[in-house]
């Protein structure tokens, strides 16, 4: 398991690979994280549906599941978990191949602006870079401004490709974006 702490964003906080008994303490982020960030965006009745225990359940799964993503949880110095990203080869057809995809990061609510997902997405960049991929594929819902204003501090840009999901009887519109990686330069 690697454990790193991150300076800069989040002092103090260190990046370690999920594990089985991180699962409850994910899916509470997840759910939170969704019910914060979805609202006014996702149906209402939907967000409230969502069941931290059926998620514990789901995250899991998938964390036993052989695959090729990789889950990261965020700690903070009193261990208590504030964090989560998952990302691994991108899925969708038609992009340059080599690319890994973000498919989730979440902060726990009232630690949004701490630096933990800034201190997340820099460990899934250094990883993915060191991975062997050259560039780093995420969807974001379109009206999710604030999200959207982080990814492209980061140097994320929209590639033109859109698409939509379902949640509770709604259509919800997505974007994707899309980071290259360089490897940092030799000194």
């Amino acid at each position: 398991m690697i454990t790193r702490t991150v300076p800069g964003y989040a002092p103090g906080v260190r990046i370690r690979d999920m594990a089985l008994a991180d699962c409850a303490a994910v899916a509470e982020i997840r759910v939170r994280g969704w019910q914060r960030a979805y609202a006014g965006l996702i149906p209402s009745a939907y967000l409230d549906a969502m069941d931290p225990a059926q998620d514990a359940e789901r995250r899991r799964t998938h964390l036993m599941a052989e695959g090729g993503s990789v889950n990261l949880v965020a700690e903070a110095p009193d261990a208590e978990l504030t964090g989560w990203a998952c990302y691994g080869p991108c899925r969708d057809e038609g992009v340059r191949p080599g690319s890994a995809e973000l498919y989730a990061i979440y902060v726990r609510p009232d630690r949004v602006g701490a630096g933990i997902g800034r201190s997340l997405l820099g460990e899934v960049t250094a990883r993915s870079l060191s991975a062997g991929f050259d560039a780093i594929i995420l969807w974001v819902l379109k009206e999710n401004v604030r999200a959207r204003r982080f990814y492209e501090q980061a140097g994320f840009r929209p590639d033109g490709a859109e698409e939509t999901f379902e949640a509770g009887g709604a259509r919800v519109p997505e974007v994707r974006y899309t980071h290259p990686l360089t490897p940092p330069a030799a000194v």
